[in-house]
């Protein structure tokens, strides 16, 4: 069953370039504010939307990511609202996919099948539920798949050659390569270690990869773009949207701006980072000359 996540892979995979992929806080720092950034990062140039799900325990989240949900969930933010966001945004919207970024326990509570069905419902097309390992996918992993709902599973450093089968089993949609080990937003990325790491994961499995915790900056894209399916940028969004609150925590005038500047600027990166191969033809009797100069502007 295809779905718009693999339809957009499919569309850049065409154009030979990298997707961008953003996370933002569903109601952070309120609900307007919040779907006035979400309507505008596909003209910023994102070509994905991680929408996160406020949580009070967001083990896997650093600093940033949780003080946004504590934004949402003091702004009255729920599962409902974070629903009827996203069903908002379809009104404008049917080609960008959305994938909800949370933990299980929202979902338990609502009852899983409840969730699966009003989130389909209301246009999602995927899940990444960080706590929620591949043991347990009777869960959730598969209903949702029985629906058309992608399930996108996380792989780490530590992420060996014995456990990624595993992991990789019931997965679709995209698999996230966390690039470090740890929480979001907390360190560099190694570029040589993610490179070599793509490569790995790409002989287990035909999805794309997408790379993400620690991209701060589009240098930081252009540097993942060049070997992986798509850059995940998360914290950094949340950082800017953060440093244009004013003293009350509350949006001012540069709140969306803010987000979606970043977001074009990294756009920018991520649709530059690769260098098209020239279109050689065999009767040429120049085509090998061309090829090694092609190539040779690429690894430059």
């Amino acid at each position: 069953m295809s779905t718009r996540i693999d339809a957009r892979f499919e569309a850049l995979r065409a154009e030979g370039r990298a997707a961008l992929v953003t996370f933002v806080m569903a109601g952070d720092p309120d609900l307007e504010t919040s779907f006035q950034i979400m309507r505008s990062l596909p003209k910023a140039g994102a070509d994905l939307i991680e929408l996160g799900m406020p949580f009070t325990d967001p083990m896997a989240d650093g600093p940033s990511i949780q003080a946004a949900g504590l934004r949402a969930l003091h702004a009255g933010m729920t599962v409902t609202k974070t629903l009827d966001l996203v069903r908002r945004f379809r009104e404008e919207d049917n080609a960008t996919p959305i994938v909800l970024m949370g933990y299980y326990n929202p979902i338990y509570v609502r009852g899983p099948e409840n969730f699966l069905a009003e989130a389909k419902a209301a246009g999602v097309d995927g899940l990444i539920v960080v706590d929620l390992p591949a043991e347990e996918d009777q869960e959730l992993c598969l209903p949702a798949r029985a629906i058309g709902l992608s399930f996108i599973r996380l792989a780490t450093p530590t992420t060996d050659d014995a456990r990624l089968p595993k992991v990789l089993e019931n997965s679709s949609g995209f698999v996230y390569y966390v690039s470090l080990t740890g929480i979001t937003g907390a360190a560099l990325v190694d570029y040589a270690g993610v490179a070599e790491a793509v490569a790995r994961l790409k002989r287990h499995t035909p999805l794309p990869i997408a790379v993400g915790f620690g991209v701060k900056t589009a240098e930081n894209a252009v540097a993942i773009a060049q070997y992986a399916d798509g850059v995940v940028v998360g914290s950094a969004l949340v950082d800017a949207l953060a440093r244009s609150l004013d003293a009350e925590k509350r949006a001012s005038e540069q709140t969306a701006p803010a987000v979606t500047e970043l977001v074009a600027e990294l756009a920018r990166g991520v649709r530059g980072a690769r260098v098209p191969l020239a279109p050689v033809k065999k009767e040429s009797p120049f085509s090998l000359k061309a090829t090694f100069g092609a190539l040779a502007r690429l690894w430059s």
